[in-house]
């Protein structure tokens, strides 16, 4: 083996092991409510008040079933188990097959709306959790948000998935998964979720029907969301899919990349896989091409006036190495080992924190880290980050 291919998952693992998961252990377990606090301000200071977001709690729950599916470590087992515990008590709505969006900190639901991307986050933490422990009710739970997808969210005229509903699966005016967002029926986002959970539900459970969705959604990748012209994804859609925005997300870019190919290989179609293996290159150099930073570092968009956010956010540093080792392994160029070696460099000397630990949530074009944002939170999580270091120690390892 390379040698710098060896010291690379040397460090991802010593990242991972002794960074990463510790971090969430030792600060982020709530004893006295149940599950995880919601909230880690800039300042490394717990918010033990904070609300509490499905989504944080099913990347913890994917995380730590992942990190022990691989490990067998009880530390990882544990914090799995508490994951799962607290989503099923709390997060899933029993009453309705759906997911409440926002808790308070005692674990009442403050926001019971239906957003369709937390359901395919817990469909994605409750499928590796089954992978992991082989718990029967975990796939039950995974499966009948499934069908709470299928039935409520897809749309059998046009295609593709609506965003968002009440608890009682009336769809809501305000379909937004937050406030930068706009306000459109369809988006690429929750798709690129939805394919990752179908996908992993695949794995364990061969279903015809949704074999059949998951197929169905990399053709809606591949011939509605993704921009064959310059193998960007289109952001936002009204419900007729015409594109209505001409932002560009970089780090969704690279991130979809890889897993619209991950899709294509667990379905198995080799046909499939062939073309998703090209426009996974092809994704890839779309970014490649002219948004890294000299550092290594990625930028996080191109705005609609056409103007680029050079700031560096630091989910798309950790998807950007898992988006270049998938097309050096695809394309056997070492370009994208060699730039997935810069980003890394990149994220060691300016995105980890090493006095308050973890990550920094987003830093400018000079490395500066903007200190006021949360090291956890509704969106920051050890998913990313955690599953990245896990992917390439799988590729690579």
């Amino acid at each position: 083996m390379d040698s710098k291919i060896e010291i690379f998952i040397r460090e991802l693992d010593d990242e991972l092991r002794r960074a990463i998961l510790p971090y969430w252990i030792n600060r982020m377990v709530d004893k006295e409510h149940g599950g995880f606090y919601g909230q880690i301000d800039g300042n490394d200071q717990i918010r033990q008040s904070a609300p509490k977001g499905s989504v944080l709690n099913a990347r913890i729950l994917w995380t730590f079933s992942a990190a022990y599916h691989r490990y067998g470590e009880k530390e990882y087992l544990e914090m799995a188990d508490r994951a799962y515990r607290y989503c099923i008590k709390h997060f899933i709505n029993f009453e309705n097959n759906g997911v409440y969006w926002l808790l308070d900190h005692k674990g009442s639901p403050l926001e019971t709306k239906n957003q369709i991307y937390a359901l395919g986050f817990m469909i994605y933490g409750l499928s590796e959790y089954y992978m992991a422990t082989k718990n029967k009710q975990a796939l039950e739970h995974a499966k009948m948000l499934f069908y709470s997808i299928e039935m409520h969210s897809f749309d059998p005229d046009l295609n593709g998935y609506f965003e968002a509903f009440d608890k009682d699966w009336v769809i809501l005016e305000d379909l937004r998964l937050s406030e930068k967002d706009a306000n459109e029926k369809k988006t690429m986002n929750t798709h690129l979720h939805i394919l990752e959970a179908y996908t992993n539900l695949y794995r364990i459970w061969k279903d015809e029907k949704l074999r059949s969705q998951l197929s169905n959604l990399i053709e809606v990748f591949i011939t509605k969301i993704i921009d064959q012209k310059t193998w960007h994804f289109q952001l936002f859609f009204n419900d007729e899919w015409t594109p209505r925005d001409n932002e560009i997300s970089f780090g969704h870019d690279i991130e979809g990349s890889w897993l619209i190919q991950e899709a294509a290989e667990v379905l198995g179609d080799e046909n499939i896989i062939s073309e998703s293996q090209s426009i996974a290159v092809k994704m890839v150099i779309g970014v490649f091409d002219k948004v890294f930073d000299q550092d290594g570092g990625l930028f996080n968009e191109q705005k609609p006036d056409g103007s680029i956010d050079t700031d560096k956010h630091w989910w798309p540093q950790a998807e950007a190495m898992v988006g270049l080792v998938n097309a050096y392994q695809d394309s056997e160029d070492p370009k994208y080992l060699d730039q997935a070696l810069l980003t890394w460099e990149f994220i060691k000397d300016k995105t980890i924190d090493r006095t308050g630990g973890e990550w920094y949530f987003r830093l400018d074009k000079s490395g500066k880290p903007y200190k006021e944002e949360d090291k956890a939170g509704m969106w920051k999580c050890p998913y990313h980050n955690g599953r990245a270091c896990l992917e390439i120690l799988n590729r690579l390892g």
